[in-house]
């Protein structure tokens, strides 16, 4: 089939200067979400119809299975089809997308294309409310005669419930005479699409008709108001999948999937969690309240506390890491390491069972096993122009308010005393200490303010 995705609106009530097509829904354009849709039937052609933006849209879509037309100035839907005839094959369906109605189903989809494989079938919706949308005509014997828009509409035809979404699939071989013949002699001046039905019945075609399975599939963004309303119904949707899957969520409406979520059994998610980028969570993960994970994969058993930052790193199993950490790109968690309250870790790994539990930064570094990294400690991998690397090797203890400046070694089982700077090698197995002698001066006495 071909499929056209009509994505030349402005927007004008988004107030933004972010074409419309391009605003987010769960971190994603949401005409991307109409493509990524359009791609899962596998298509011949995929022809976005672009517009107000211009080449930003172009630009943010690239991609080598799309081809493009413009439609400047945007004369209504069936102009906007106009300008993809050149792109078409004619000799198969053309299913026609809208690129801000983002939650229609893959297979609602096929359902409609099915509906009119010997015609022109279109999809539509029961709605309490239909104001705003074009109505479904339908005579004595139940069968489409047209659609009429509602500016249009009489006031029976404004009572019908059921309504036009617009998703069409349309006999190609038909549609460039059908768009020839359209006119727009109506009250907005424009050339409407759905005009195409009155031709299809005067000419003894079958119409068909196709249901979503629910009405927010065929929802449309117009506003920020209804952007939000939908990154919502979004949400919910995808928290209900993981509830099927047995996640457990302490509550479906309080937590963003904005990429791609994969989540082992007995996986645990507290409130207000956010998930960017391919977020694998293992067996039995448990994460706590409030944390951030992007392009981030959490091993079997691990626990991450409240307040967390995990960006592009690897957690190992049984790892404990939180509340209040940050994990930045390059981490690497070996099994059972513990990273504590406001511990930030960059660009390095930690071998199993080591540990910093408090107040320390370790950045471009590598610590073997069962090492200790006190409270305080820093590696200073930064001198201003490049980043140097520290390694700490097995069974190492860092005392508290150490600071390791890089490039340097400590070998296997040495010690370094609390408050110590290390700026060489350290042998394995000594001590090593750097401290000012501990003065005592009796009978000082503090400096006190002087009341006037």
């Amino acid at each position: 089939m071909n499929i056209v995705i009509l994505a030349a609106g402005q927007g004008k009530r988004m107030h933004s200067n972010l074409p419309k097509v391009l605003h987010p829904i769960a971190g994603k354009a949401l005409v991307q979400h109409v493509i990524d849709t359009a791609r899962s039937l596998a298509p011949e052609r995929i022809v976005v119809i672009y517009g107000h933006g211009g080449e930003a849209v172009r630009s943010a879509l690239a991609a080598d299975d799309l081809a493009w037309a413009r439609q400047e100035p945007q004369l209504g839907t069936g102009h906007a089809v106009m300008q993809a005839l050149p792109e078409l094959t004619t000799a198969t369906q053309t299913l026609v997308l809208y690129g801000d109605v983002p939650l229609t189903r893959s297979d609602t989809l096929r359902r409609l294309l099915q509906a009119g494989h010997e015609g022109l079938a279109i999809l539509t919706v029961h709605l309490a409310d239909p104001s705003g949308y074009g109505r479904i005509v339908r005579n004595a014997a139940g069968e489409v005669v047209r659609i009429v828009e509602e500016k249009d509409a009489t006031a029976d035809e404004k009572a019908i419930c059921e309504v036009n979404t617009g998703i069409m699939s349309i006999p190609t071989t038909r549609l460039a005479d059908w768009l020839a013949r359209l006119s727009n002699r109506n009250a907005q001046g424009e050339y409407y699409l759905t005009d195409i039905v009155a031709l299809a019945v005067a000419e003894g075609l079958p119409i068909r008709s196709a249901h979503p399975e629910g009405e927010w599939e065929v929802l449309g963004v117009n506003s920020k108001v209804q952007l939000a309303e939908l990154e919502r119904i979004h949400q919910r949707n995808l928290a209900e999948a993981l509830l099927v899957q047995g996640v457990r969520l302490a509550d479906p409406a309080r937590i963003d999937i904005r990429g791609s979520l994969v989540c082992g059994r007995d996986v645990s998610i507290d409130v207000g969690c956010v998930f960017e980028g391919d977020v694998e969570l293992a067996e039995a993960v448990e994460l706590g309240p409030y944390c951030v994970l992007k392009n981030v994969r959490v091993a079997a058993g691990a626990r991450i506390a409240a307040f967390c930052h995990l960006e592009d790193a690897v957690v190992g199993p049984d790892a404990v890491v939180g509340p209040y950490a940050r994990l930045r790109p390059g981490t690497l968690l070996g099994p059972e390491v513990h990273i504590g309250n406001f511990v930030e870790v960059k660009n390095s790994t930690l071998a199993a069972q080591s540990k910093a539990n408090h107040l320390a930064y370790v950045g471009d570094a590598e610590i073997g096993e069962r090492v200790n990294v006190g409270a305080g400690t820093i590696t200073c991998n930064y001198d201003g122009a490049f980043k140097h690397k520290t390694i700490i090797e097995d069974d190492v203890f860092i005392g508290s308010d150490t600071q390791l400046v890089a490039p340097v070694t400590v070998r296997k089982g040495a010690t370094i005393g609390a408050g110590t700077t290390v700026t060489k090698e350290v042998e394995a197995g000594t001590l090593a200490i750097s401290r000012a002698k501990q003065v005592s001066l009796p009978n000082w006495a503090r400096p006190q303010k002087v009341k006037k």
